[in-house]
C-alpha cells in the first residue's frame, strides 16, 4: 500500500480563539500581540500550526463572523502589522498559520452591501440575494439557523434580502460571476501574504434551493449542500489547491458518505469538520454519552474516508460547550480522568486533532448566573423566545446554559489570579471560577496533568508513523462502555481503549490472544496489564503496542 505523506496529515492544531486566548494591552480583550506572546508555550505543547477565528474588520454581531472588510484586521486584534508580526514569529518557530475563511455572507456594513441595498440598479445589487415579498411576508418559509425568518425586509426597496445567519449577515450571492471574483482575488491576496491555509466556514450553505421551494421537515435543507453546491466548490478548489496548504472545511450537512466527494483524492477541500459525533451532546441533566452511538458515528467516517480521504479530529471549537463537560464528567472526582479519557479517545484516530484552546487544560463549562454573562447572539435570541412563550427566566436559563457557545469562549485560564492571568482588566466575558485549580501555571508544574498528557500523546503520535497512517479497526463494538480500536501498519499494532463511562467496566478478551505480546505504553491511571479478564475504572484509557520479535 503506498502511502501519500503531507506535512498536514502529520500535524497537530491548535485553534485559537482571538478575544479570549490572551490580552496584551489589558483592555479586557484578546489579541494578536496575545497569541504571540504565547507561542513558546504552543510550541512546547507540540503544535504544529494554530488556526485563528476571524479578525478580520467586523462590527462583531457574530464575534467576528459578520466582516466588513475582509483584508483589514479588526481593530480589537490589533493592525496588520501585529499580524504580519505574528506570521513572522509563528513561522520563526516552526508553527503554520490558518486562517478562517467567511464567504458564505458579510456584515451588512460591508461596502458591497452598503452599496447593494441603495437601489434595485446599483451594480452591487447583485452581490447579493434579494426578492420580493409575498402578499403576507417574506418570499417563502425558510428560517435562519439563529432563529426567525431567514428573509429580512429592506424598507428602502421594499425588497427581501436572504440571511442564512443574523439578519446583520446578509448572504453573498454565488450565482453572480463577479462575486466569485472578488472573493477568490481576496484569497490570493492572503495566500500571496504567506499564510498556510483556511479552515472554511459555512461553505455547505453557499447554494441555495429555487426560492418556490417551501420547506417542510428539515429547517436547513433550503440552503445546506444544496444541488449544483460542486460547481461553486471546484471553483474554489482551484484556487486553494494551487499551493501546498491546508484547506479544512465546516461543513454542516455533508454525511461521510458525501465526504468522499469533498476530501477524496479530487476533493474539494483536504478534510471536513464533521458534525455526526457532535450531534449526540448530552442536553438532559446528566452528564455523558451514549458511547454506542459514538462509536458508530466515529468509526463510520474513519472506515468512509480510509485511504481515501482524511479526517479533521476534535471535540471542542469555539460553537460547542466544553468537551469534558458533555461528553465527560466536570465533577472534581472525574474530571481529570475522564479529560484525558476523552483525549486518548480522539488524538489517536486517524486524521489530524485539532485542539481547542484551554481543553488540553481541561477548561469546564461556565457556571452562567445570568443571561447577562451570555454574549452568544444565538444563546440570547433562544433565550428571549422561550420567555416570551411563558417560560420562566430561570427555566430558560437552566435550558440555554449548558448548550450555549460562550462556555468555550471563556478567558483562557494560565493562572490562578483574579482574571486567570488573560488580562489585568476585566475581561469581556466572565472568567470561569475552577480557574483556582485548572490552570496552565499549576499544570505545568504537575506531571500528573491533563497538560501535560495531552504532551505525552502529541509525542506519542509523533513518534509513530502507524498512529498518523495506520489503518483504523473497531473492537467491542457492542461494548456499552468501551470505545476500543485498532491502529495497525504493516506489522505494527497499537490498541486504544477507553472506558467513557463514571462505571466500572469489564471486558472478557478472546482466549486466542497472546497477552504477554502486548506492552502498555500509556495510560491515564494506574498501570493495567492485558488479560482475558480484564477491569476498567471509570474513565480509565490505554494505549497498547504489540512486542516485536
Amino acid at each position: 500500500m503506498t502511502i501519500k505523506k503531507t506535512w498536514w496529515k502529520e500535524a497537530i492544531g491548535y485553534q485559537i480563539y482571538p478575544a479570549s486566548f490572551k490580552d496584551s494591552n489589558h483592555d479586557g480583550l484578546g489579541d494578536l500581540n496575545g497569541i504571540c506572546e504565547k507561542l513558546e508555550y504552543l510550541k512546547d505543547l507540540g503544535i504544529d500550526f494554530i488556526w485563528i477565528t476571524p479578525i478580520y474588520a467586523s462590527p462583531n454581531v457574530d464575534n467576528g463572523y459578520d466582516i466588513s472588510n475582509y483584508q483589514e484586521i479588526s481593530e480589537i486584534f490589533g493592525t496588520m502589522a501585529d499580524f504580519d508580526l505574528l506570521l513572522a514569529q509563528a513561522h520563526a518557530k516552526g508553527i503554520k498559520v490558518i486562517m478562517d475563511l467567511v464567504i458564505n455572507h458579510t456584515s451588512d456594513q460591508h461596502r458591497w452591501f452598503i452599496e447593494s441595498r441603495k437601489s434595485k440598479e446599483n451594480y452591487y445589487r447583485d452581490y447579493y440575494i434579494w426578492e420580493d415579498g409575498r402578499v403576507d411576508g417574506p418570499p417563502n418559509n425558510w428560517t435562519s439557523i439563529f432563529g426567525g425568518s431567514a428573509w429580512e425586509l429592506d424598507q428602502e426597496t421594499n425588497q427581501y434580502y436572504l440571511h442564512v445567519f443574523a439578519k446583520e449577515q446578509p448572504d453573498l450571492n454565488w450565482e453572480n460571476p463577479k462575486v466569485q471574483h472578488e472573493l477568490f482575488t481576496m484569497i490570493q491576496w492572503w495566500l500571496d501574504k504567506g499564510i498556510d491555509g483556511f479552515r472554511v466556514d459555512a461553505i455547505s450553505h453557499i447554494k441555495k434551493l429555487p426560492f418556490s421551494n417551501n420547506i417542510v421537515d428539515n429547517p436547513l435543507e433550503a440552503y445546506t449542500n444544496a444541488p449544483g453546491i460542486d460547481v461553486y466548490l471546484k471553483a474554489l478548489r482551484d484556487v486553494v489547491k494551487k499551493e501546498d496548504i491546508l484547506t479544512v472545511g465546516k461543513a454542516n450537512g455533508v454525511s461521510a458518505h458525501d465526504a468522499l466527494e469533498w476530501v477524496g483524492e479530487e476533493g474539494y477541500f483536504n478534510m471536513l469538520f464533521e458534525f455526526e459525533h457532535i450531534s449526540l451532546w448530552s442536553t438532559g441533566e446528566e452528564q455523558g454519552i451514549d458511547v454506542l452511538k459514538l462509536k458508530r458515528a466515529l468509526t463510520n467516517w474513519q472506515e468512509t474516508l480510509n485511504q481515501k480521504g482524511w479526517n479533521a479530529l476534535y471535540m471542542e471549537n469555539h460553537d460547542i460547550p466544553r468537551s469534558v463537560s458533555t461528553f465527560g464528567s466536570d465533577q472534581v472526582v472525574f474530571w481529570r480522568s475522564s479529560a484525558k479519557a476523552l483525549a486518548l479517545t480522539f488524538m489517536l484516530l486517524q486524521g489530524t486533532p485539532f485542539i481547542y484552546q484551554g481543553q488540553e487544560i481541561g477548561m469546564t463549562n461556565m457556571p452562567f448566573h445570568s443571561i447577562h454573562e451570555i454574549n452568544a447572539v444565538d444563546t440570547k435570541n433562544f433565550y428571549r423566545n422561550m420567555v416570551n412563550t411563558g417560560v420562566t427566566p430561570e427555566r430558560a436559563l437552566d435550558l440555554v446554559r449548558k448548550s450555549a457557545r460562550d462556555n468555550a469562549r471563556t478567558p483562557m485560564q494560565w493562572d490562578s489570579s483574579k482574571y486567570a492571568g488573560f488580562s489585568t482588566h476585566k475581561p469581556w466575558l466572565v472568567v470561569n471560577p475552577n480557574k483556582s485549580y485548572i490552570n496552565v501555571q499549576d499544570e505545568l508544574a504537575d506531571p500528573d496533568s491533563i497538560l501535560n498528557f495531552y504532551k505525552e500523546i502529541i509525542r506519542l503520535r509523533k513518534a509513530h508513523e502507524t498512529l498518523i497512517y495506520g489503518s483504523y479497526r473497531l473492537f467491542l463494538k457492542d461494548h456499552p462502555q468501551l470505545f476500543a480500536y485498532q491502529r495497525k501498519l504493516g506489522n505494527d499494532r497499537f490498541v486504544i481503549i477507553v472506558n467513557l463511562s463514571c462505571d466500572f467496566a469489564t471486558v472478557d478478551l478472546p482466549s486466542n490472544i497472546k497477552f504477554e505480546e502486548w506492552e502498555l505504553i500509556l495510560n491515564n491511571l494506574d498501570d493495567g496489564p492485558l488479560q482475558q479478564h480484564t477491569l476498567f475504572v471509570p474513565y480509565e484509557a490505554r494505549v497498547y503496542r504489540k512486542k516485536t520479535a
